[in-house]
């Protein structure tokens, strides 16, 4: 809030304020409390009520629990205390005087998400030259400024230290990949062709609005009794935020270790495959919006035409809708695709090659994945793509043939293509490449099913 602005929340500052200075006159009756802000100037005093109005107004603290933490430690810092951690458990989140605060972090947690709030709030360029507010280490108080300017930047670049190399790794061979791909872009008349089959005539002749939907691995932090991330985690039922809070509530024995970190993982194969999809799609001058899935409403599952592209582990709210007309279902390892009419089961080699990798021949062998592609119809009559694998192998390799006037035809002789339409490829793989698609099934999806 730039200076001589208006609050926009001066009304629900000063409420807060009063609240928790009579809060903290019935619970704890007996204190004497020091002088406000250990004698500073009336100056000091100023200077911290306005960085705490600032921190109000700029909405950066989000959700209800993490606001009234702040207004509590504002209102105690203000009257020259710092709260025991067993009051801030009593007075913000409603706990009784024998809640164990050695066995419960809640307190601890909420105040690393709450330096974490202003650390990125006073990263952002929104914050520049102002004085920054902040919780010392080994308190529960707000304090003025003593950090340098640097420093949250060399805490950024420590934290990104952190992150697994592998990934660094894999999407700077994704770059180079597509790289390399962008010289070998098909004829015109072989795109013309594709765009022409019924798979996608239809979606590039609707007026609804196209979006490309990818299919991203939401990330959990793992932190450690200090509350430092020490690993990421993956928890197949958690795709979003709210799924997060979702999960840690039905499982509060999760709640002082999982944390949102605001990392996502894209696949490598979701982005070369977007490079094959936007080939076919981008040359109609349609709207094409692209999301991740971890991003999705529901309620963009009526409105648009959708294209989902990645790993089945990662359809996450599309599983259900789906599979629930298909002949195919997803294992619980998401490494096996089942056909329920025949009842045969497909399992990916791609995770037992990476768990148990072979002893070193001089001659390496070729491993199979699989590829799942869906053409169905939406609720609201709307049209949906499924460009799909157990993994990278099997989504590029669906997505070849997904663009392939060839492959296409060969779908077609055996299935309606301007009906609902299910396929799924066997894909032969050598060293993380898709080599070769063979078409293992192929038919019309149960029409009278309903996603």
């Amino acid at each position: 809030m730039q200076a001589g602005q208006a609050n926009p929340r001066g009304t629900q500052v000063s409420g807060n304020l009063l609240f928790y200075l009579a809060l903290i006159t019935l619970n704890h009756p007996m204190q004497t409390p020091r002088p406000a802000l250990d004698d500073a100037s009336s100056r000091d005093v100023e200077a911290l009520q306005q960085e705490v109005a600032r921190i109000q107004a700029s909405g950066v603290l989000g959700e209800a629990r993490l606001r009234n933490l702040f207004d509590y430690l504002a209102t105690r810092t203000l009257a020259g205390e710092s709260p025991k951690e067993i009051a801030i458990a009593m007075d913000v989140f409603g706990k009784s005087a024998d809640f164990d605060v050695s066995q419960d972090a809640l307190v601890r947690v909420y105040i690393h998400k709450l330096r974490k709030s202003l650390d990125d709030y006073y990263a952002s360029a929104a914050a520049e030259g102002v004085t920054a507010l902040h919780i010392p280490r080994g308190e529960y108080r707000l304090r003025l400024n003593p950090r340098t300017a640097t420093e949250p930047a060399q805490r950024s670049t420590a934290k990104h230290r952190r992150l697994p190399l592998l990934m660094a790794a894999a999407l700077g061979a994704g770059i180079l990949v597509g790289i390399a791909m962008t010289l070998a872009w098909p004829s015109r008349s072989e795109v013309e062709q594709v765009r022409a089959n019924p798979i996608w005539a239809g979606i590039l002749k609707d007026d609804r609005p196209i979006m490309i939907v990818l299919g991203d691995y939401y990330l959990i932090g793992e932190t450690d009794d200090s509350m430092e991330v020490k690993r990421l985690v993956r928890e197949y039922s958690v795709n979003s935020k709210s799924d997060l809070d979702r999960y840690v509530a039905e499982h509060p024995e999760y709640a002082p270790r999982y944390m949102d970190v605001g990392l996502r993982y894209l696949p490598i194969s979701a982005a070369l495959a977007l490079r094959q999809v936007m080939m076919v799609l981008a040359p109609q001058n349609r709207r094409i919006t692209v999301s991740k899935m971890s991003d999705l409403e529901p309620g963009n599952l009526k409105t648009a035409d959708i294209v989902y592209i990645g790993y089945l582990s990662g359809m996450g709210m599309f599983q259900d809708l789906v599979f629930s007309g298909s002949r195919f279902a997803v294992g619980e390892s998401y490494d096996e695709v089942i056909d329920k009419k025949t009842h045969r089961t497909y399992v990916s080699q791609v995770g037992s090659q990476a768990l148990e990798p072979a002893p070193p021949t001089g001659k390496e062998q070729s491993y199979h994945d699989y590829g799942v592609f869906e053409k169905l119809q939406g609720p609201g009559n709307n049209t949906i793509i499924v460009i799909s694998g157990t993994r990278d192998e099997g989504v590029s390799q669906t997505a070849e043939a997904l663009t392939s006037s060839q492959k296409l035809s060969e779908i077609g002789r055996q299935s309606d293509l301007t009906l609902p339409v299910e396929a799924l490829l066997e894909v032969r793989a050598f060293n993380g490449t898709n080599l070769a698609g063979n078409l293992l099934v192929q038919s019309n999806r149960d029409s009278a099913a309903k996603p």
